[in-house]
């Protein structure tokens, strides 16, 4: 108020001020921060700006730190918008907020507490708002949340007249970290219809998100030299990291023959990253020879290997089963003065395992543990080697490791190496115990003295050496020693456990398990099906038919696609297990009583369907679309469905309805019979001795239907079928009626059949 009418007084605002107790006004502005009348203080600024008059002379070193304080005490309480608002106002007034609290930290709370819209709005009180735009942007992504990151994004595109490429590569590089690389190319497709070509560093954060699919990246880098961006090394290295992803060896060796050239040009120099990436593609496909020269092309140019680079090497040897040249390679890396990750003395442990060389493992592990530098020395070892990155390589090596490296015949070591077992090393271990189970138990207690946890593989491993010894009820209590450990078991402990039950004929427990898998809410893999599914040679009941067609089912509705041609001949084995003679104790079957089912046959689904029905009693049989040989397989499954559960004590109570389908009925198709209907009515009349009737539709006379006994009698149904067809043509001449074909197992005649089977079954 004084300010306003010193102001109509026309006294200049500078001398004003001059007046003023810049200390006491200061001191009312922390009496009104203490009071939390932060509202007030914002008017004041407000009007001393509308006057003319500086805010920030108004407020001494006294000031701000209170008005800091106040703005820290808003964020500790989580207010971020206040927080932002209250600077946004102080901006507005004139002052400098900077120095109020770091522009990190507001930025960080934002996005802890996915706000972006706030830290967009703070990142424009900054002449730098591209710079924090774009930090803001990967700091979501690190936390994953893409969809903060994009409205940062679509934020940033509102004030810019042209395209930030600086955010767009941003915003491509959080779509990889989120996994979502079809986002990135939308957002790309969006630059490019925007008539605004892309630079070098935007292509590159595209084609490394996609790396993933060859194809694509292929065509990135096509459109990239067709808009006239000149490839860098960077470039080629992501080519590079596409191909080994994909196993393209081939275009691989074309793209470094091209990088071969272009560097004799002097165009580029290659990099480490450039020769560990050939190499991995090589070791991955296990030609090792192939990377042993990339090495020497690698040392020819005066590149020096990193871990990765002597990782992949000594991987190449191993994965070719070439044990010695990879103990080689590890101790020229020692040598080369490189330390030794967990990877290296793992991969050369799985190396010897895979080659059967337990003991040779177990020397290994011994002489490293032996030779081991201490734990103090192991963790200083890397910053050891920097503070020494000024000597030569030869110095290096004589700076940290002794000169003389190598391994004897029984794998001991002579240096001093920086080894640190994991949980991995001892998994590995734990392999080479074979059927050893009291060696792999000692592994394991071993492993939790040293300060490492047994995972899940752990527990599996131990699971199948128990079980392979045919120890079953061991193998299911260490599978309940694994769940009071704290450790719950996967799909991996779960398929171990019912593979060893399945190998040992235990069926009951391994269905239990995958039961249990399922409650666990567990997704069963191709393995843990296949296992059950080649579960039994033979089946002998109903419930294991039933059993295995459930799981057929459930692997199919997984997504899996079964190789069900050995499922197909058990099947097919059980249903004409019917039909075997009254003398005999076993069925053979033998190749002449197969029948050829195709690979696209549906007769599983449609053998499951009628096995899963609960009574055995009304039971109609749909054989509709079928070939003769599936309905003959359907008709065997009921049926021997029925047999089981009478003998279970079910009775029969109506007639077995079989549907044959529907078709139009003419004078000549008519005498034409169905090939399906013939092969059912061989099937159960001269094979099983069943009676049988033909239930043909009965139009104005219901006196037209005849059983049929034997297939001599076929003409006079035929006959029969025709004169009722032709008196239905007397009415409609146009028009040909449908007849539903059926056929009808009478109640008596199935009776009789199963007394017959329970009495023979009974005298064997």
């Amino acid at each position: 108020m004084i300010a306003e009418s010193v102001a109509v007084s026309g006294v200049n605002a500078a001398e004003f001020v001059d007046l003023l107790n810049v200390k006491l006004v200061s001191a009312g502005i922390v009496r009104l921060l203490e009071e939390g009348k932060i509202g007030s203080i914002v008017e004041l600024l407000n009007g001393a700006q509308q006057l003319g008059i500086d805010p920030s002379k108004l407020l001494d070193g006294a000031a701000v730190n209170a008005l800091s304080q106040e703005c820290r005490r808003t964020m500790e309480c989580g207010q971020i918008e206040e927080v932002v608002s209250l600077m946004e106002t102080l901006k507005g007034c004139g002052m400098p907020i900077k120095d109020l609290v770091k522009p990190s930290e507001i930025l960080r709370l934002c996005v802890s507490q996915r706000k972006p819209n706030a830290a967009v709005r703070y990142a424009h009180f900054f002449p730098h708002v591209d710079v924090l735009i774009c930090t803001v942007i990967l700091e979501f992504g690190k936390k994953g949340d893409l969809a903060s990151a994009l409205t940062v994004f679509e934020a940033s595109k509102q004030n810019e007249d042209t395209p930030n490429l600086y955010i767009y590569r941003a915003i491509i590089d959080v779509c990889g970290l989120c996994g979502d690389y079809l986002k990135s190319r939308s957002i790309y497709e969006g630059l490019i219809t925007s008539k605004f070509t892309p630079n070098i560093y935007v292509f590159n954060s595209l084609m490394n998100v996609n790396s993933c699919d060859l194809s694509y990246t292929l065509d990135i880098y096509k459109q990239m030299q067709k808009l006239g961006v000149p490839a860098d090394l960077t470039s080629y290295n992501i080519l590079l990291k596409s191909c080994c992803l994909a196993t393209r060896v081939d275009l691989a060796k074309e793209i470094y023959g091209e990088l071969k050239h272009l560097e004799m040009a002097g165009a580029l120099k290659l990099d480490v990253f450039t020769y560990s990436t050939l190499i991995k593609v090589f070791a991955d496909a296990r030609m090792w020879q192939m990377a042993l020269e990339i090495k020497k092309d690698m040392l020819s140019a005066g590149v020096t290997p990193n871990i990765v680079t002597w990782s992949s090497l000594v991987s190449a040897c191993a994965n070719a089963g070439l044990v010695d040249q990879a103990i080689q390679l590890f101790e020229e890396m020692l040598q080369a003065g490189c330390e030794p990750n967990s990877q290296c003395y793992n991969i050369l442990l799985h190396a010897c395992v895979e080659a059967c060389q337990y003991d040779r493992a177990f020397r290994l592990f011994r002489s490293w543990k032996e030779h081991a530098l201490p734990k103090d020395n192991c963790e200083d070892f890397g910053s050891k080697m920097k503070n020494n990155s000024n000597l030569s390589p030869k110095l290096m090596v004589s700076a940290s490791i002794p000169t003389h490296t190598s391994a004897s015949p029984h794998g001991r070591f002579s240096t001093r190496v920086p080894f640190r077992p994991t949980t991995a090393t001892y998994n590995i271990l734990m392999k080479a115990c074979g059927s050893d189970y009291y060696r792999a138990k000692a592994l394991m207690e071993e492993m939790k003295k040293v300060g490492l946890s047994p995972n899940n593989i752990s527990w599996s491993i131990l699971i199948d050496i128990c079980g392979g010894s045919g120890n079953v009820e061991g193998a299911l209590q260490i599978l309940r020693a694994m769940r009071e450990a704290g450790i719950q078991p996967d799909v991996v402990t779960y398929t171990t456990i019912i593979k060893v039950c399945v190998e040992n004929k235990d069926f009951k427990s391994a269905f239990s398990l995958f039961a249990a898998m399922k409650r666990y809410q567990i997704k069963p893999n191709m393995v843990t099906y296949n296992t059950l599914l080649r579960a039994r040679s033979r089946y002998g009941s109903l419930q294991e038919v039933q059993q295995c067609l459930a799981i057929y089912q459930d692997m199919r509705k997984a997504g899996y696609k079964p190789n069900d041609y050995y499922l197909k001949q058990l099947i097919e084995q059980w249903c004409e297990g019917v039909i075997q003679n009254d003398n005999q104790r076993k069925y053979s079957f033998s190749a002449r009583n197969r029948t050829d089912l195709g690979p696209e046959s549906m007769i599983l689904e449609k053998v499951a369907e009628h096995l899963q029905k609960d009574s055995a009693n009304s039971i109609s049989i749909n054989v509709r679309g079928l070939s003769k040989v599936e309905a003959r397989i359907v008709v065997l499954a009921v049926l021997r469905m029925i047999r089981e559960k009478y003998t279970a004590g079910d009775s029969i109570k109506d007639d077995v309805q079989i549907f044959l389908g529907v078709r139009e009925v003419g004078i000549r198709a008519v005498k034409h019979e169905s090939v399906v209907k013939e092969a059912i009515i061989k099937l159960l009349q001269h094979d099983l001795g069943l009676e049988v009737i033909s239930a043909a539709p009965r139009i104005g006379n219901n006196r037209n239907q005849d059983a049929i006994h034997h297939p001599d009698r076929h003409s006079n149904v035929e006959e029969n079928t025709e004169r009722v067809t032709l008196r239905a043509n007397v009415h409609s001449p146009t028009r040909r009626p449908a007849v539903l074909q059926k056929l009808r197992i009478t109640k008596e005649s199935l009776q009789s059949w199963l007394t017959r089977r329970l009495d023979a079954s009974t005298v064997q």
